[in-house]
């Protein structure tokens, strides 16, 4: 079987590991690096502390606004689809390489199937929204996280090729949160000790391009440590640092920026901080898992589960519901229910894949 695996951004890096190593074991895979996170310390060092290889095409598109890249990434995916004639495409997560993937595959005729299908945010002001809803609808295999996800999908009249299998995610956490633990040495480079402060990451354009929203989550970081005299370390997204610089902001007292870090430095910190406040999906999946305490800054989370389980509390980019949040909600006590599976979802999507192949297909022709 011959797989052709499209990634591009960070997240996706993380999801495709465990899925590469196993299909590696049994069959071809071509790893097509569409170049939208193309800083170093969002893509390079991934790869080497994922034990996965150096993508064997690397499109190297770089940014731009959401229709340059995506079209730019049509074009180069297509090109890379005739030469190769996969019998599967498979894409992850929510991001314009995914789109781009999927609709490069069916508009040539090749299989595609989606790892995280089904998340529904309910927010269309959020790109990763339509790229999921789309990418859907063009998916042959819908590969679930969740059974929130299964219902989802269903109750848009989509019931055919959908499996849940848990998620990916949960596999590398798994496989690498020991590790973490062992190599990394970050809390000892930056004098952190555990529970003593608590992490961020802030890149969603619905914060990094709303000023106001920017300033009002510096300004409640600011206070969060002001009433609990832990600092809040703040890895810098590019986009962020970009719109700090573009806006005149400084950091407050209470904010440490720090540099981008690679994957097992990032799950050090999640499991030794004391809360985490994030923007972004997979870091919510990360803190649940870890059974760290999460604030959602955004209006809406497609990872409901976490809410739901009391480990995760949604509060947008006020100021003041993010400080009565980080200090006087009452957490659970873990562990936090098992809801996104137990780390061997890369498998079941490897061995679904085996026996789906669509008549018609290279590898089917072949039986």
């Amino acid at each position: 079987m011959n797989i052709l695996t499209i990634v591009g951004a960070r997240p996706q890096f993380i999801k495709a590991a465990p899925v590469s190593h196993v299909l590696r074991d049994r069959h071809r895979e071509v790893l097509v690096h569409t170049g939208q996170h193309y800083d170093a310390s969002m893509s390079d060092v991934f790869f080497a502390e994922l034990g996965i290889p150096e993508p064997d095409i690397n499109l190297g598109i770089g940014s731009g606004s959401h229709g340059q890249q995506t079209g730019r990434m049509l074009m180069a995916i297509e090109a890379v689809l005739l030469a190769q004639r996969p019998d599967w495409v498979l894409v992850y997560g929510d991001t314009n390489s995914t789109l781009a993937g999927a609709l490069a595959a069916v508009k040539l005729g090749v299989p595609v199937a989606h790892v995280e299908a089904g998340l529904r945010s309910f927010n269309r002001a959020m790109p990763e929204e339509h790229n999921r809803v789309l990418t859907d609808h063009c998916a042959d295999l819908l590969f679930c996280p969740t059974q929130t996800a299964v219902d989802l999908l269903a109750a848009e009249g989509v019931t055919v090729g959908v499996h849940r299998v848990g998620d990916v995610m949960v596999d590398a956490l798994r496989q690498h949160a020991s590790l973490a633990r062992q190599r990394s040495e970050i809390l000892a480079r930056l004098g952190l000790s555990a529970q003593g402060y608590l992490l961020a990451t802030v890149h969603r354009p619905y914060n990094t391009d709303a000023p106001d929203n920017l300033r009002s989550i510096l300004a409640a970081f600011d206070d969060i440590w002001r009433q609990t005299g832990r600092p809040v370390v703040l890895p810098l997204h590019p986009r962020t640092r970009k719109q700090l610089a573009a806006l005149g902001l400084a950091a407050p007292a209470g904010v440490r920026l720090i540099e981008p870090v690679g994957y097992l430095d990032m799950l050090a910190l999640e499991q030794a901080a004391a809360l985490i406040l994030t923007d972004s999906g997979g870091v919510q999946k990360e803190a649940y898992t870890f059974a760290v305490p999460c604030i959602t800054l955004r209006p809406e989370t497609e990872w409901v589960e976490t809410v739901q389980a009391g480990w995760n509390v949604v509060v947008g980019a006020d100021r003041p519901t993010i400080v009565q949040a980080a200090t006087q909600r009452a957490w659970p006590a873990g562990p936090p229910p098992p809801v996104f599976g137990d780390g061997h979802a890369a498998e079941r999507i490897v061995a679904v894949l085996e026996t789906s192949l669509p008549a018609g297909t290279a590898a089917e022709l072949r039986r």
